[in-house]
């Protein structure tokens, strides 16, 4: 009898450097240089595997005060399971080089890299890197994972946020393993737009507050990534099923507003279930003479929340997400899913001592 040979993967090349399946390399795209004339590089981990499968890039920090997704990727490139992987990734830390040096949201120029697809060679700073990212790293993909946080001062529940009128991308979604699923319609000038013109699915995960590691989003992120890579069959599955959180596509979201500028004193929890009616919180003014009830609108879900009690009127206070039918539903899932992360054994993604000195 004879026996067939298994396919062989291609090899892949990232801004002129060829790599071969097997091989893990780091590539640096050079960007625009600091005006001190210090080079910027866009450091890109490409990991081809031996076989053959879809080819799909992970990045973070588009804006670069967002950094859980810089730790989720550092522990998804430890991870053992990519010994095993069929296709390809490419992970990208730091998209917004120039915004994490400064710790900033935005490039030096004042734009937003996320408005700015698909960029051009001759436009502003942002358009030159949008440009850059676009050409030399998502168009050679089949597939795409962009992670974010909340803004500074924002915490987000960990979610994913996807044009869910395309069915891979809906399926894709709910195999990511966060309750919560929102259908975000997508914005010109974003990496989500610029990816659909491309023809790429692509998933928006929202987890944490700018500028702050959150452990749980960190964990939701890196199982989300490897449960998705699975369901693309890049990684095999797993021998013994592991207890996933069960999606629910929210029916609609909306930010309660502040009625008045204060103090602001909130009385519910990110992930906590809300009835219509119930007490959120409290606009106060500084000397605590007088005080404006926040009451929700409907039932829902927090799914984000302001961290800053100073607010104007009109500023965003809480993020709800509505399920109808399924709010009770949600809020035992989420309880679930904390519950889940919190215990769960992680691989040691923390290089140890010995490692260390080997290296």
């Amino acid at each position: 009898m004879s026996s067939k040979r298994a396919a062989t993967n291609n090899a892949i090349e990232i801004g002129g450097t060829k790599v071969k399946p097997g091989q893990h390399v780091t590539v640096e795209l050079p960007l625009a240089a600091m005006y001190t004339h210090a080079d910027v590089m866009l450091t890109v981990h490409v990991v081809n595997g031996r076989r053959p499968g879809p080819c799909i890039f992970v990045c973070a920090a588009i804006h670069g005060d967002e950094l859980n997704g810089v730790e989720i990727i550092r522990r998804l490139l430890k991870s053992k399971q990519l010994d095993q992987l069929h296709g390809t990734l490419l992970a990208i830390p730091l998209v917004n080089v120039h915004g994490f040096l400064t710790q900033s949201r935005y490039l030096p120029d004042g734009r937003d890299l996320n408005r700015s697809f698909p960029g051009s060679e001759r436009g502003s700073l942002a358009s030159r890197v949008a440009n850059t990212f676009l050409n030399d790293i998502v168009r050679h993909c089949t597939h795409g994972i962009d992670l974010h946080t909340g803004a500074r001062h924002r915490t987000n529940l960990p979610q994913i946020r996807a044009d869910l009128s395309d069915e891979h991308t809906l399926a894709l979604a709910m195999e990511f393993g966060v309750p919560v699923v929102l259908d975000s319609k997508l914005r010109d000038g974003s990496l989500r737009q610029a990816a659909a013109d491309s023809g790429i699915p692509l998933l928006l995960y929202e987890a944490g507050e700018a500028l702050r590691f959150d452990e749980l989003s960190i964990r939701a992120g890196t199982r989300g990534i490897l449960n998705v890579m699975r369901a693309l069959s890049m990684l095999p599955a797993r021998k013994r099923a592991a207890k996933a959180a069960r999606s629910v596509v929210a029916d609609d979201s909306r930010w309660v507003r502040a009625p008045h500028s204060g103090v602001m004193r909130l009385m519910v929890r990110l992930g906590e279930r809300v009835k219509k009616g119930q007490l959120l919180g409290y606009i106060a003014d500084p000397m605590g003479l007088n005080e404006t009830p926040v009451i929700a609108p409907d039932e829902a879900i927090v799914i984000g929340a302001n961290n800053l009690p100073l607010v104007h009127e009109g500023e965003a206070l809480l993020h709800l997400a509505s399920f109808k039918r399924h709010t009770r539903r949600v809020a035992d899932q989420l309880q679930g899913f904390h519950e889940h992360l919190s215990n769960e054994q992680e691989e040691p993604f923390f290089i140890g001592k010995e490692e260390s000195l080997r290296d």
